[in-house]
């Protein structure tokens, strides 16, 4: 797989990344990551897990894929054609105001996108997604019934929703991407923030319950101040 820090890219090896992530229980992966502030705050906040960034676009991943962090890694890759060194591998998932293809994919029943995100996931896995209002309108829906459908399609799909939130102007500015700043203060500043765990046959067991209760947990501890929790 091709990786990036700063100007210079590295192929590493199926092995290489195996020792790479080696000893973190918990591995989050940023799909469509942008410039990778998100990436980049998050590892920086919690050492004890490894954040993974992809995105197709290398120049936009040259200023924070220097930062000199031993648990993040930024790789450059295709949603639809994920890494296959990723399958199985991935406690959570985070994909923040996607737009263009990306949100095409998860608007699409019939997308490739719909199926890698399964194959990269652990059971039980969590995912969160934050989808922003002129983005959507941009693609021809409305902020709720396009979080309908991206809703529904996951569902559809082995991932069970577990909360549903708005994000206003104030929820925008406080959260750690440099593209929910500049939403904040453009002509739509509302979003909306899906969270899903990915189901298995047997998600009653204990192990299940287990990784759900983890789950809940972390999201306490994960949030920036301020930030909404509205469980439906």
């Amino acid at each position: 797989m091709e990786t990036i820090r700063g100007r210079a890219s590295l192929e590493l090896t199926a092995s290489d990344f195996k020792r790479t992530v080696a000893g973190y229980e918990q591995i989050l992966l940023d799909l469509g990551t942008g410039d990778g502030r998100y990436v980049r705050w998050m590892a920086e906040k919690h050492k004890e897990r490894f954040f993974i960034g992809v995105d197709a676009c290398r120049e936009n991943l040259r200023d924070n894929s220097q930062r000199k962090l031993s648990n993040a890694l930024f790789i450059i890759a295709n949603a639809q054609a994920l890494p296959l060194e990723l399958n199985g591998l991935v406690s959570h998932i985070t994909i923040n105001f996607p737009w263009g293809s990306l949100l095409e994919s998860l608007l699409n029943t019939n997308d490739p996108l719909i199926s890698r995100l399964a194959s990269i996931a652990r059971p039980y896995a969590g995912m969160e997604i934050r989808i922003n209002g002129e983005a959507l309108v941009t693609a021809g829906w409305s902020l709720e019934l396009g979080a309908d459908q991206i809703e529904a399609i996951l569902n559809a799909n082995g991932w069970r929703s577990t909360s549903r939130s708005w994000m206003d102007a104030p929820v925008l500015r406080s959260f750690p991407t440099t593209w929910a700043k500049r939403l904040a203060f453009g002509r739509d500043p509302r979003a909306v923030q899906l969270k899903l765990i990915r189901e298995e046959d047997s998600a009653t067991d204990l192990h299940g319950c287990a990784r759900i209760a983890e789950l809940a947990r972390n999201e306490l501890n994960d949030q920036p101040t301020g930030y909404p929790r509205l469980i439906r």
